[in-house]
């Protein structure tokens, strides 16, 4: 019988367990490469996931990943970094991991065929939210049983799997098919499969924040300065984009309550606060587009 492709043993890889370091590691290298290679193939879904994304933080909706054992930790990563790099509310976020989040090391395997904890998790997801269903298989009950109950409710759904026609493929209205060679150790998909998860997740976010305004010529204009390095870049980034000293570029930083956007227009000659967040308003949150209603950029 066929195994699937996640399933699979890298023929090159046999004998593994004999060979010198260097060469295990040469192999486990050439795996990740491999993998994220794979992640080229769906530049479209992934684009069109973003505007998904995009559009339900416009509207109001939620964004809601849901994945189990390692697809969960990697979900789970791209959903927590969302509020430090792009001010993203917390309550914007959902993180639905089987079996729950783990505060240790354990992970049992059992919690990903819970459909039961699965319908439980998938009563509070409504219309206007966006589902981000992720599984190596793509048959893993909980996020599958996720993505179906949520597309029911009329919620939109992404789908992400590394084997292609993915049972969650169905009830996904993008599906991101990651074809990620076999894995170094057969089945192991905290390794290829889950780096090309966390590669299209990233780029998938990333493009998300751009979308939103909230990227400023690779600068993350809408970060939460919760900490003094978090507040010393974002004095680096009203200085350099609005082209003021630091001293300024920290009045008005505090004038705005430490906000990036508001203050860059403060310092480029815009009269207080409130009129900066006035044209940030009507320019839907987006400081490039504010700039230039301002006259910076002509």
């Amino acid at each position: 019988m066929a195994l699937p492709q996640t399933e699979a043993v890298a023929t090159e890889c046999s004998g593994i367990d004999t060979m010198p370091e260097a060469a295990v590691l040469a192999r486990v290298l050439a795996g990740q490469k491999a993998a994220v290679a794979a992640v080229e193939s769906a530049m479209v879904p992934i684009a069109d996931a973003a505007d998904m994304m995009a559009d339900a933080m416009r509207c109001g909706g939620r964004l809601i990943y849901a994945a189990a054992g390692s697809s969960a930790l990697m979900a789970i990563a791209d959903g927590l970094e969302l509020g430090g790099t792009f001010g993203i509310a917390p309550d914007r976020i959902r993180l639905l991991m089987a079996g729950g989040l783990p505060v240790d090391a354990a992970m049992p395997g059992h919690t990903e065929d819970d459909v039961s904890e699965a319908e439980q998790a998938a009563k509070h997801i409504r219309r206007g939210d966006v589902v981000i269903a992720v599984t190596a298989s793509g048959s893993t009950p909980y996020p599958c049983t996720i993505s179906d109950l949520a597309k029911k409710a009329g919620a939109r759904t992404i789908g992400i799997a590394n084997n292609a026609e993915a049972p969650l493929f169905a009830t996904s209205d993008i599906a991101i098919h990651l074809p990620t060679p076999p894995e170094v150790i057969g089945g192991s998909t905290r390794l290829g499969a889950a780096t090309a998860q966390k590669a299209a997740l990233n780029m998938m976010s990333t493009l998300m924040g751009i979308k939103l305004g909230h990227v400023h010529d690779g600068m993350m204009v809408n970060l939460l300065a919760d900490n003094a390095k978090l507040r010393k870049r974002a004095a680096v980034m009203v200085s350099a984009i609005a082209g003021v000293d630091d001293a300024r570029a920290g009045a008005c930083l505090q004038a705005c309550g430490g906000a990036v956007k508001p203050a860059v227009l403060l310092a480029v000659g815009v009269e207080g606060p409130e009129q900066a967040k006035a044209m940030l308003n009507a320019a839907q949150g987006n400081l490039r587009a504010a700039l230039t209603a301002h006259g910076f950029y002509e």
